[in-house]
């Protein structure tokens, strides 16, 4: 269903109510009234007389988070509707990460379950809404509340900033979704997680491991010799050996060569990776920030000019 701009909502705008920075650490109430919306339109209502798959997927989104979370039911044990326990545990758990768990495993649901069997499964139940448009409409909410997530590759990220997650963050998960790169793909994706709950040590050797699965994924569908041991450094020469960049523009990426090698494998060994002495040594947001874009980055690079697809 399409977002309509409504005359109180072009108001707020005007006034410059609508908010300038992200946030993360509560998602409103009336966020998760329209995400409700979206669920439900996107899971559907079954078709008298036909299959129920709604009401499937409402139980194992319930049970599995009952599982997780070590607890029999999200509301009351003894009511049978799935749907209900979960759509009001949104509404009114009062833990935002809570909240963001809900969202991610229903909407994982629909984008990797209903999704590649859509038109099978809108025989059986009366939707409103397709998939990619619910899962757009989720991204749009989240930005017209200010809220820094994002609904990509499956897994609720944090966003930090709208360029980058446009340009760096979202081109390369689209890139890793190669089957090929299922390893560099699950240890990115690994690094936001840890970013979004703060963990920036273990963000940054995710992102080193994610760089190096990406090279050594390359080195193989080359042909390239390396070896399972090789650090990121000797992995970019190998590439760089290889001509991953074609000769004739080698020396327009001597800096570039030079920023690979000291770009994520330093951070990552200065601040994240060995023993921190006496003296705890803390890694910032911004820093941890800077470190996942310019994986991203880098990674996007090394993908085109392998030209694997």
């Amino acid at each position: 269903m399409a977002i309509f701009e409504l005359f109180s909502k072009r108001q707020k705008r005007l006034r410059g109510e609508f908010p300038k920075i992200y946030t993360y650490d509560s998602i409103p109430e009336h966020l998760r009234v329209q995400i409700v919306h979206i669920i439900k339109d996107a899971i559907g209502v079954v078709i008298h007389g036909r299959k129920n798959e709604p009401e499937e997927v409402y139980e194992f989104i319930h049970q599995t988070l009952c599982r997780e979370y070590g607890i029999f039911s999200l509301g009351d044990r003894y009511r049978k509707n799935d749907e209900d326990n979960v759509l009001n545990f949104l509404l009114t758990t009062k833990n935002n990460e809570k909240v963001i768990d809900v969202i991610e495993l229903s909407f994982k649901y629909i984008d990797r379950i209903i999704k590649p069997s859509y038109d099978e499964y809108e025989l059986n139940t009366r939707v409103e809404i397709k998939p990619d448009e619910a899962i757009e409409e989720l991204n749009e909410r989240f930005k017209e509340h200010g809220i820094g997530y994002s609904f990509d590759g499956s897994e609720i990220i944090r966003v930090d900033s709208t360029y980058a997650h446009a340009e760096i963050t979202k081109p390369t998960i689209s890139l890793l979704w190669n089957t090929k790169f299922d390893g560099a793909n699950e240890e990115y994706l690994k690094a936001h997680e840890h970013y979004r709950h703060g963990r920036n040590k273990e963000c940054l050797t995710e992102c080193l491991k994610a760089l190096e699965s990406t090279m050594k994924i390359i080195c193989s569908e080359k042909g390239w010799n390396y070896k399972q041991t090789d650090t990121a450094k000797t992995l970019i020469q190998i590439c760089f050996e290889n001509q991953l960049v074609p000769t004739f523009t080698q020396n327009q990426f001597t800096s570039l060569k030079s920023l690979l090698e000291s770009g994520i494998p330093t951070i990552r060994n200065k601040l994240g990776g060995h023993g921190q002495g006496q003296t705890q040594q803390i890694v910032d947001d911004e820093m941890t920030r800077y470190g996942l874009n310019l994986t991203g980055t880098n990674i996007i690079f090394l993908i085109e000019q392998s030209g694997i697809k």
